[in-house]
């Protein structure tokens, strides 16, 4: 009787243990776990923190400005800059105007020149005078030329000048965009490594943020898998998530390694005999409950 009552406890206790662990897991021809894109985002400017709102687990958008460091003394430097431009352009000369007199007293001496000729033709004037005109006319028209030459040659000088200040003004608005923070990809913060008012320097990590949306499975086969297996193709994976009967997830293989490797030793295979496997992607579909680390059996 003893006999037959420690059986029947035994029984119970199997089947407790067997309801504690969970269903078995299924049949799968690999086992791999979620992964995903991960970027560190690091300081590209020196200088305090005066903004930084996000939290670990927080969604950010990518080109979303998350926070800011201190810009005070660049954003004074550009407004110096702006206002030596301006006095530039003050010392750029309008040609025309400058020499719209002399042109003017040129017209004239032309005029009189027609008409001293025409009093010679007449003999009612004198070579002299048709001479003079001449020379003064030439002189004229050297003194206007070399005028409008050291005006444009002042007007480049001034231009050069303005070219160089916009070179350092497009230096200043670069390093006041560096001081914004922003998330370089759409997805979820997994860690963050500043508070607002630390100082930063240039290189300094931020924050860490994944793209939670399109996560991979990262699971290795046998060489003799991948005889059937082609980027491109559809497979079943079934994330080990702790539930009674776990969704499957439709995946798409993205990439094949060339080379083998030796198995992980936290990795399974259908074959565990199989000291050399290859790396492959799966890409799935995240609709929430899928975690970075968490595993996954992989159907062909």
């Amino acid at each position: 009787m003893k006999r037959k009552t420690n059986e029947a406890l035994a029984g119970v206790l199997a089947l407790l243990s067997a309801a504690g662990c969970g269903l078995k897991e299924p049949d799968f021809d690999a086992c791999g776990q979620i992964c995903a894109t991960e970027v560190t985002v690091s300081a590209e400017s020196n200088g305090r923190i005066t903004e930084f709102g996000i939290e670990e687990g927080d969604r950010v958008q990518a080109g979303e400005c998350v926070g800011h460091i201190d810009s005070v003394q660049i954003w004074l430097q550009k407004e110096e800059l702006l206002r030596r431009r301006e006095s530039a352009k003050v010392k750029i000369v309008d040609v025309e105007c400058q020499t719209r007199a002399q042109y003017a007293k040129l017209e004239n001496l032309n005029a009189e020149l027609d008409r001293s000729r025409s009093l010679l033709e007449k003999d009612a004037g004198t070579r002299k005078q048709v001479d003079d005109l001449e020379s003064e006319i030439s002189i004229l028209e050297g003194q206007i030329a070399a005028a409008e030459q050291n005006y444009r040659q002042n007007n480049e000088s001034v231009e050069c000048e303005i070219g160089t200040i916009d070179v350092q003004i497009a230096q200043a608005e670069d390093k006041i965009a560096k001081c914004r923070i922003s998330a370089p990809v759409s997805g979820t913060v997994l860690e963050k490594y500043a508070e607002k008012g630390e100082m930063a320097t240039a290189g300094r990590q931020l924050f860490k943020v994944a793209d939670m949306e399109n996560p991979y499975v990262r699971a290795y086969f046998s060489s003799a898998q991948l005889a059937s297996l082609h980027v491109g193709d559809k497979v079943r994976v079934i994330p080990d998530d702790g539930t009674a009967e776990p969704d499957g997830y439709e995946g798409t293989v993205t990439w094949i390694s060339g080379e083998a490797e030796f198995t992980p030793k936290n990795i399974q295979t259908r074959d565990e005999r199989a000291d050399l496997v290859y790396a492959v992607k799966i890409a799935v579909h995240n609709d929430g409950r899928l975690r970075i680390g968490m595993y996954a059996y992989v159907i062909l």
